[in-house]
């Protein structure tokens, strides 16, 4: 028998940069409301998904607490307040070295990460023996752990390490564990969740707005054949998630009680800054329905964050007194916050409806930010009258961690352990959002800048392979035929990839033009002089660009793999 037959229950973990979350579901369960998603988290939050942040005590050696708790304080400390340790998963993929946090000398991003999913491993152990007493956590539990769509082999190896030392699964290279990208497990579940809305005809569009705390990403796909999805056109994003909303509040914020005095509680009580937020979260940017213009909500600050009005002074101080600490916040301040970041969403769903081809017939909304009820009011507003079907799923802020469930059901009704390392059972075709191309040196002619030609009488140029919005199937080949040496001794090849968001280019210094990576290889045969012809090619998969060369001459393959995000 094999192992996955002893399967029957499957986890999938939504391990996530700012909030965590996990779904479970047995694998007898046929319908996708049996998906269960874990709603009990420390300090009482009755949330899907719970901060991934930890809080050491003094000495670093032991978790003192994690989630919620660790991120947001109560106003009841006196004493300064050690900031928690958070955004540790940016130390993963490609993040720009700024953006990464600066971590306690004692606490490195591997034992950070081990750490959070060894609290999260703690929870689940305790949560699904609840439904089903008698399951073997180690035997017969399939773990689906979500990743970004950057992640290297070397990433995923790290995570694997990681949820291994964690405790989750019984050795590092258990078959136990399945990783899935993020837009994957969103797709998956928003492809079951318009099914059910008999939306199931092969060439039906839909399109999936992720509204997350950070990004808002766009989408379009297409139901293809035996459960595939294809993509319709480029993916779009930009940064205009729910965070933005909550800066505009902490502008406000600071014009009323001064920015220096925001300074100070963010520097020294950090945790009960992040609970004046949360605040304001829970009690205004989810409930703003922006229906009723008599909507207002008050903040009080003695009551809220008492140590905060130490730190104001001056008229700021004065204004708070008369006012008796009280903030107002009114429907039109509050509909200003949210304006500008909704009109911009709105606006990226026009253009992706605008690149489609062909009829969109679905809208599922999931994130975050999806749960507002403002934002989906917008939404429905602008395009109820081009969209036939625009949906909220019931839980959108589980999407990722309910669709990696489905995944991994998936997984073992098929029982195919090939696809358990590839998600083309999935996803079938993507739409490049760059244009691909080579460097290369002919001659110079006539017709060519006069600066541009080198020593030794040549110009370099860029050599498209493959155009920006191309729509490409899993590892399908683009091929550059019959290159050959320019000069009849040479002992190598080099192979410079471009990538550009230019649909046309000329030249690889071109603005805008960057290098993705180089394939060098040594070439035999100098006795045939330049008449060795070789072939170079370009292939997209799930998560990787494969450059490949082949030798027509002796047929020797020479590959290599780039980890990035370039659809």
């Amino acid at each position: 028998m094999s192992w996955i037959d002893n399967i029957h229950v499957v986890i999938g973990i939504d391990f996530g940069t700012t909030h965590t979350g996990f779904s479970f579901s047995h694998v007898e369960d046929e319908d996708i409301g049996d998906i269960e998603t874990n709603d009990t988290w420390p300090g009482g939050m009755g949330n899907l998904r719970t901060n991934t942040v930890l809080q050491y005590k003094n000495d670093f050696e032991e978790v003192e607490s994690w989630g919620y708790p660790a991120l947001c304080k109560k106003p009841n400390r006196r004493n300064k307040e050690t900031k928690p340790i958070e955004l540790f998963k940016l130390y993963l993929g490609n993040c720009l070295e700024k953006l990464r946090p600066k971590l306690p000398e004692k606490v490195t991003y591997k034992r950070a990460i081990t750490d959070y999913l060894c609290e999260v491993g703690k929870l689940i152990k305790e949560t699904i023996p609840r439904h089903w007493p008698r399951i073997d956590f180690m035997q017969q539990v399939l773990l689906v752990v979500t990743i970004q769509t950057d992640y290297s082999e070397f990433d995923k190896a790290i995570m694997r390490e990681c949820i291994f030392n964690a405790g989750l699964i019984a050795d590092k290279y258990s078959e136990n564990l399945v990783f899935i990208t993020e837009p994957e497990a969103t797709a998956i579940y928003c492809m079951n969740i318009i099914k059910q809305h008999a939306l199931t005809e092969p060439g039906t569009t839909f399109m999936i707005v992720d509204c997350s705390n950070d990004t808002v990403d766009l989408t379009t796909r297409k139901l293809l054949e035996e459960n595939q999805l294809g993509e319709v056109t480029e993916r779009a994003g930009d940064f205009c998630g729910s965070t933005f909303i909550d800066k505009k509040f902490i502008e406000l914020l600071e014009s009323k009680v001064g920015k220096l005095a925001i300074n100070s509680l963010n520097e020294n009580y950090y945790g009960q800054l992040q609970y004046i937020v949360q605040e304001f979260c829970q009690n205004v940017k989810i409930e703003f329905t922006g229906d009723d213009p008599d909507f207002c909500y008050e903040m009080d600050f003695e009551d809220i964050t008492p140590v905060l009005l130490e730190y104001v002074t001056g008229s700021e101080k004065d204004l708070m007194e008369e006012k008796e600490w009280i903030i107002e916040l009114d429907f039109n301040t509050i509909k200003s916050m949210f304006d500008s970041i909704v009109d911009r969403i709105i606006e990226m769903i026009r253009v992706q409806l605008d690149n489609s081809t062909g009829k969109c017939s679905a809208i599922s909304l999931v994130g975050n930010f999806s749960q507002s009820k403002y934002l989906q009011k917008r939404i429905k507003e602008e395009f109820n009258s081009l969209v036939e079907n625009i949906s909220i799923p019931t839980s959108p802020i589980a999407a990722v961690s309910c669709g990696a469930t489905i995944y991994g059901k998936s997984l073992y009704e098929s029982k195919n352990l090939k696809n358990m390392n590839n998600l083309n059972c999935v996803i079938a075709t993507r739409v490049l959002n760059y244009t691909f191309g080579i460097k290369i040196s002919p001659l110079w002619e006539d017709e060519n800048p006069p600066d541009r030609i080198t020593s030794d009488g040549r110009i370099h140029k860029f050599h498209c392979i493959v155009e920006r919005k191309t729509v490409v199937t899993f590892d399908q080949e683009f091929l550059v035929e019959n290159i050959i040496p320019t000069l009849s001794d040479q002992t190598k090849l080099i192979f410079e990839i471009f990538y550009t968001r230019e649909h046309i280019a000329v030249y690889c210094d071109e603005p805008g033009m960057k290098l993705l990576g180089k394939l060098i290889i040594h070439i035999p045969n100098v006795q045939l002089g330049t008449h060795r012809p070789y072939t170079f090619s370009l292939a997209f998969d799930d998560m990787k660009i494969k450059a490949s060369v082949f030798n027509q001459t002796n047929r020797q393959n020479y590959r290599i793999k780039f980890f990035n995000n370039y659809y």
